[in-house]
């Protein structure tokens, strides 16, 4: 029969070493001294805020590259031996509708254009379609024409380089002439506007959102505001932070919208979990005036040494799990793990030291503007014994009532929803085709019109003798063969000549399909294997590079570093968690559960933007494949954010346990204390990482649905389904622990 816990008993639970912990001395230490806490975070949030327009301008284009890969070194050896073509090449395109090449107000607008950029710092040389190429620079019907732009630098610097080139050159010249430059930092420069763009529109839909969730949640208008205002003030933060790291690492916009989604969304949850916490305090000791400091002060003080150390437990799982994507090889993995840790460390500072002193400063006007009580969260409501069960106790004995029939469908559900993933495979849109309404976005459309489509990033061959020296004459035969061999290949529109330096040869060759598409994608594949069969036996060495080889060298990196990065989320995590819940089937429990979550969240992923179910209502063309770097960065942030909501659920479930020793009560009583504010929270995030389904670009609308799906399931399916089932058949070898002495006679 289902038990209820009487008033008394619930007064005591978290008590017994609350008093003495470190975070209870903390919380009350800042609850007795809030004013001077108050005021050292305001002046710090306001410095903050002055950052956050200037990080904006000092965000970067995306950095795709892998140190040590094929298509660096093509960087190395063209900037060593070719430095007169610069590391990349970008493109002005230059259109005008009645006048051709041949007039000369069409000439004089090309000459402007190449004289403006010319004098940009950073611009190697300008290659003028009159002095260059004409019959590759000049579209066949004479109404577009090209110069070719050299950019030198990094990737940062080139971004930086190609919006000056923009500015130099203007979005036209006379008459009916448009003038615009494209070319690959161009381009992702375009992107990064638009994805700042996104970001904004995604706050401004899912802030408001998560407010009215709160509300319902905590069934108080001062209560819900709490954990919103905390919430920003973390990722203004979290903005000053990232500012100042900007002086000795770049940032992209990528990295800004990942760290402001998550840490968006984990704030919200952080601070809602203490503030129910201090409610449900304020509540027991019976604190109604707030003059009354001291009882506040050691409600502060509990609510930091429960609920706070529960966030410390997964802030600290999450970090674990990006520190993870160090190991990748390439600057954007390393990007957002540095901004998002960054921003999630910033909401548990927030969380430890703003947060209890603002709670200390309200006291019990935290529940002013209350619902009526029967919308109320239990743990606002006092109960007395002899109540009967909420409705979410019903539901957990239900479950544990029939553990294998339940825990065998919710395993069946998430095993049929991970499937898609096994035919997942890997690409790079660039999105060129929602930039339509920016300069770069109409000059690549038009150079793409009338050029091969490959014409926006050509492939680059660098071909070498061995260990770099100059090419041989039977080396040279070679490569003439292969730049012959690969002319003939339909995928291949142009093969530019050839430019000699040093007995060093590059070769630019323009694919006749998009460069982030999969026929190019295959392309390097191919070129490459066919570059290998050049070189055997002591021949010369033939390498690929170029935008396109960037990606497929990322992939590369991705898909032999993730089984590193997957041991070392699932090490680290485990023992973590076993130190955290001292126990040995709950850890074990826990990580085969988030695997679950994580592999149903990323299938269904698939069977979305690659397959492309649903493209009508998301508003996007499905590409064929998944952005090559989301699975794993999906997997390390998901792994770290579902074990919030587990350490919740499984620290209130213990409190029971030891007060009790029994397990089902413990399940019972620990789900209706954590349903509400779990599924409160986990709503609260899929409308946050929700709200990016709206962005433009398609990286946020997978981060988006691949987050937001994760979290639906881990807080629907496996918090209330799974975990209720599977602690039901473990029974007390939940909490079974070999130095537990006091546990282990209970099992005997």
């Amino acid at each position: 029969m289902a038990r209820t816990l009487p008033a008394t008993a619930e007064r005591q639970v978290g008590r017994t070493s609350g008093q003495v912990s470190l975070l209870y001395r903390w919380g009350a230490l800042v609850a007795r001294h809030r004013r001077l806490v108050l005021s050292v975070w305001a002046v710090l949030l306001v410095l903050c805020a002055l950052t956050y327009p200037r990080l904006e301008d000092r965000l970067t284009a995306m950095d795709f590259g892998v140190e040590g890969s094929e298509s660096a070194q093509v960087d190395a050896l063209v900037a060593q031996h070719f430095p007169q073509l610069g590391a990349e090449q970008a493109v002005i395109v230059v259109r005008s509708r009645t006048s051709t090449a041949d007039g000369v107000e069409f000439r004089i607008a090309v000459e402007a254009a190449v004289a403006a950029a010319q004098q940009v710092s950073g611009v190697r040389g300008v290659i003028s379609p009159y002095r260059g190429l004409p019959t590759a620079q000049i579209s066949s019907d004479r109404h577009v024409a090209l110069a070719l732009v050299g950019l030198d630098g990094n990737m940062a610097e080139r971004a930086a380089v190609a919006r000056d080139v923009q500015d130099a050159i203007g979005s036209d010249a006379s008459g009916d002439i448009e003038i615009g430059l494209t070319g690959y930092s161009a381009v992702q420069n375009a992107a990064t506007d638009m994805q700042n763009a996104d970001l904004a529109r995604a706050e401004a839909i899912g802030i408001p959102v998560a407010l009215l969730l709160l509300v319902l949640a905590l069934g108080a208008l001062a209560a819900a505001a709490v954990p919103i205002g905390v919430a920003i003030a973390g990722l203004l933060l979290a903005s000053g932070a990232l500012f100042a790291m900007t002086t000795v690492t770049a940032f992209d916009s990528l990295v800004v919208a990942m760290a402001t989604m998550i840490g968006l969304g984990v704030g919200i949850d952080y601070a809602m979990f203490i503030v129910s916490r201090f409610r449900e305090e304020l509540l027991h000791a019976e604190v109604t005036d707030r003059r009354d400091k001291d009882r506040i002060a050691d409600a502060t003080g509990r609510s930091l040494s429960t609920a706070g150390k529960t966030i410390l437990v997964s802030g600290l799982i999450v970090m674990i799990s990006l520190c993870a994507l160090i190991v990748m090889a390439a600057p954007i993995f390393r990007g957002i793990a540095i901004g998002v840790a960054t921003a999630v460390t910033s909401m548990l500072i927030v969380g430890i030291t703003l947060l209890p002193a603002l709670l200390a400063a309200l006291g019990p006007a935290i529940n002013r503007g209350a619902l009526p009580k029967r919308w109320r969260p239990a743990d606002a409501v006092t109960l007395v014994e002899g109540d009967r069960p909420g409705r979410w106790a019903r539901w957990a004995y239900v479950v544990m009532r029939r553990p294998i029939l339940f825990g065998s469908l919710a395993v069946a559900v998430l095993a049929v929803a991970t499937l898609p993933l096994f035919g997942i495979r890997y690409g790079l849109d660039m999105g060129v085709s929602a930039l339509d309404d920016t300069a770069a976005g109409r000059a690549t459309t038009v150079l793409t019109t009338n050029f091969p489509a490959g014409a926006l990033s050509p492939v680059e061959i660098v071909a070498t003798g061995a260990g770099d020296e100059a090419l041989t004459t039977e080396g040279r035969a070679r490569v003439d063969r292969f730049l012959a061999d690969i002319a003939q290949d339909e995928r291949i529109d142009t093969v530019l000549p050839a430019q000699d330096s040093d007995g060093r040869v590059l070769v630019m060759a323009v694919p006749g399909v998009p460069f982030d598409s999969m026929g190019a994608i295959d392309l390097i594949g191919e070129l490459r294997d066919a570059a290998g069969e050049a070189g055997r036996d002591g021949g010369p060495t033939v390498l690929i590079g170029g935008s396109t080889a960037e990606f497929v060298d990322l992939s590369d990196e991705m898909t032999s570093k993730l089984p590193l990065v997957v041991t070392l989320v699932l090490g680290a995590s485990l023992v973590f968690l076993t130190a955290a819940f001292r126990s040995i089937a709950l850890p074990i429990k826990a990580i085969a559960m988030n695997l679950l979550a994580t592999g149903a969240s990323l299938g269904i992923t698939v069977a979305v933007f690659q397959w492309g179910i649903g493209e009508s209502v998301l508003d996007f063309t499905s590409a064929g494949f998944l952005q090559v770097y989301l699975p794993t960065v999906v997997f390390a942030v998901l792994f770290g954010l579902s074990m919030d909501y587990e350490v919740f659920l499984i620290r209130r479930m213990r409190e029971y346990w030891e007060m009790h020793g029994d397990n089902q009560f413990a399940v019972a009583a620990g789900l209706t204390h954590t349903a509400r504010p779990i599924t409160a929270a986990a709503a609260i995030m899929v409308a946050i990482f929700g709200s990016f389904l709206t962005a433009s670009t398609l990286e946020l609308k997978q981060l988006g649905l691949a987050l937001g799906v994760a979290v639906a399931i881990d807080a629907i399916i496996i918090r209330l389904v799974l975990v209720p089932a599977l602690m039901q058949l473990l029974g007390r070898w939940n909490w079974w622990f070999p130095r537990s002495k006091s546990l282990n006679s209970d099992l005997n």
